[in-house]
């Protein structure tokens, strides 16, 4: 299917019916216990490869040009040489810089919380990708082949994580990306997924109980990823 010059996707994949909007009651988030993210594992990688179809292979991505939908980045301290690995994908921003330096709305934020890229109008300028302060954006440059019909990606047109909102709209508070779904699969469970705005959920219990960290807090865009052990 053609949707724009050099831009073709297999298969479209709304991600909610027209008759279930989203409700901003929901915002989705994620607390990743560094403690808990064991130093070479790359689970929670591999498993967002396998399940949105981004992974390197002769079908999906030259080696050279491999997406960056969640990667694993090496914190150190320089004061004390003390270093910790953590993994890094779009922060779901309340205030996402990618949706305000859009010029055709193509990155937006949905009610609950979640920021994706419309692949329908996306015209590859890339200032999203400039604007996002944690470099969590990929444009795609080559043809592809072998897409998923839950993660449609088209050539010349950006991405990113997207919470796995296909699992998020289907099964909702027991929905569990699959990242989270990796590594609890390993055995470490770093990862808790689920509403910030409930505070029975767990993900609010834990925060309320040991608190979080936001990646560039300075920058008070409120993102929806917390850290603990950072």
């Amino acid at each position: 299917m053609a949707i724009a010059p050099g831009v073709l996707l297999t298969q479209v994949a709304l991600a909610k019916p027209a008759d279930q909007p989203v409700s901003s009651a929901n915002r989705w988030g994620m607390l990743i216990d560094t403690n808990k993210c064991a130093k070479g594992c790359d689970a929670c990688v591999r498993g967002c490869e396998t399940e949105n179809g981004w992974g390197t292979n002769e079908t999906r991505s030259a080696e050279n040009q491999t997406a960056q939908w969640i990667r694993k980045v090496e914190l150190r301290d320089k004061s004390t040489g003390f270093a910790q690995s953590l993994p890094l994908m779009c922060q779901h921003c309340e205030h996402p810089p990618c949706v305000d330096v859009c010029p055709t709305g193509a990155s937006f934020k949905r009610a609950d919380g979640i920021v994706l890229v419309d692949k329908h109008i996306c015209i590859g300028c890339r200032y999203c990708m400039m604007a996002c302060p944690y470099k969590a954006r990929s444009f795609i440059h080559e043809d592809l082949q072998d897409q998923l019909p839950v993660a449609p990606r088209g050539k010349g047109t950006v991405e990113s994580c997207t919470l796995c909102v296909h699992r998020v709209d289907k099964d909702g508070d027991n929905a569990l990306p699959a990242c989270a779904e990796a590594c609890n699969s390993e055995g470490h469970e770093a990862f808790v997924f689920g509403d910030l705005n409930n505070p029975d959920s767990r993900i609010s219990q834990e925060l309320a109980k040991h608190g979080g960290t936001q990646i560039r807090a300075d920058l008070g865009l409120n993102v929806g990823i917390r850290y603990r052990g950072i």
